[in-house]
């Protein structure tokens, strides 16, 4: 039982450590109104794991100007399932649920405000601000082929990035969003990727005024079904006493 344990620990420590890939996380809601936004994990994101947010428009091979610029760093290990909200993500009292969110200053970007319209957030791991090395996710109310681009990204609409204007027209405004699906009950965290991309999964507000800005975001954590313990051992020991049958024949 204890060597289970040490097992179990190594190999948790060992996916908390892993780098974030494209879909590792994805945003569960957006709030033009208030500047906010949230993102669940599917995976254990490291401690003084750095991952930037932007609202500039990605052209295929560079962000454009004008926009803005966030980063958010991991206080503490974040396990799987975690969802963080970015309250006032383009104000001055930006902050965070977890973790710390602060602004990152880049010439020719200064407008900190998230629009009800044509707007597209990424986020990304980089080694700054303005050089993506990984995208992970991103979200739109309004185009990816005009409004900011996947290209280059390695991130796809419906898959690991989200297109609000899918669900309601792309003559809608859509100025808050939030996933509503399933939170529970899968088997594993990557399964809820798919439930998250689909936007049909999502509520989507499409009257562009200033009462979405008090909603506060859902950030029940998504949790997994798991085998107990003593089944699992069960199930080990079971293996073993066949593993010896073969054997003593």
């Amino acid at each position: 039982m204890k060597k289970m344990s040490i097992l179990m620990a190594m190999l948790l420590s060992t996916q908390a450590n892993a780098a974030l890939n494209a879909g590792d996380i994805m945003f569960t809601a957006f709030n033009a109104d208030e500047d906010g936004l949230s993102f669940v994990t599917f995976v254990d994101i490291a401690a003084n794991t750095a991952i930037y947010f932007s609202d500039n428009e990605w052209t295929g091979s560079a962000f454009n100007t004008g926009e803005s610029y966030n980063q958010w760093v991991s206080s503490s290990v974040l396990s799987a399932g975690s969802v963080v909200r970015l309250s006032s993500y383009d104000t001055a009292s930006l902050s965070a649920s977890i973790g710390t969110l602060s602004r990152v200053t880049v010439s020719g970007s200064s407008n900190w405000g998230i629009s009800n319209s044509t707007e597209t957030v990424y986020a990304y791991l980089g080694s700054s601000a303005t050089a993506p090395t990984t995208f992970l996710t991103a979200i739109t109310n309004g185009s990816f082929v005009t409004d900011g681009s996947l290209t280059n990204t390695g991130l796809t609409a419906g898959i690991n990035a989200m297109q609000l204007t899918s669900k309601v027209g792309a003559s809608s405004n859509p100025d808050y969003a939030e996933y509503n699906g399933v939170r529970s009950g899968l088997s594993n965290f990557s399964d809820y990727k798919a439930q998250v991309a689909d936007v049909n999964n999502w509520n989507v507000d499409t009257v562009n005024n200033s009462t979405s800005a008090a909603l506060i975001p859902d950030t029940t954590a998504f949790a997994v079904s798991t085998v107990p313990e003593a089944d699992s051992l069960g199930m080990l020991l079971a293996g073993l006493g066949v593993l010896t049958l073969v054997r003593r024949r």
